[in-house]
């Protein structure tokens, strides 16, 4: 079955960078639109990027934008979040996501694209 391992997070201090990896098994990582969301204490899950299966569209949230930077290695079966000037609104746990069909910017931020999902990896941003 498919899995989704996420890894990088951690503490960091506000204004610094993190960056977290998603590495994926049991299916073909190549054909999988990937997305990352997070989900603050006492908050909704929220999307954070997503990016297509061959690299060639990546969408943001809105409050990531110009901050974060989505990549993948297909080569690797790993995604990538490259998260700079951290706030500490960031802090949250952030979780990948998988989805094989047509990538779309009207759905790469619904989670209700995504079908196969990570555990999470916690990361806190002090001020």
């Amino acid at each position: 079955q498919v899995q989704l391992v996420e890894s990088g997070g951690g503490l960091v201090q506000a204004g610094g960078s993190l960056r977290l990896s998603c590495a994926v098994s049991g299916g073909p990582f190549n054909a999988y639109n990937m997305g990352w969301f997070r989900r603050a204490p006492g908050k909704e899950r929220e999307f954070v990027a997503a990016i297509k299966w061959n690299g060639g569209s990546t969408d943001y949230g809105d409050s990531v934008k110009g901050r974060f930077a989505i990549s993948r290695d297909n080569a690797n079966n790993t995604v990538y979040l490259r998260m700079n000037s951290l706030k500490s609104e960031d802090s949250a746990v952030y979780y990948c996501a998988a989805d094989w069909r047509d990538y779309s910017d009207r759905y790469a931020y619904r989670q209700s694209t995504y079908e196969y999902w990570g555990q999470g990896t916690q990361v806190t941003v002090t001020s």
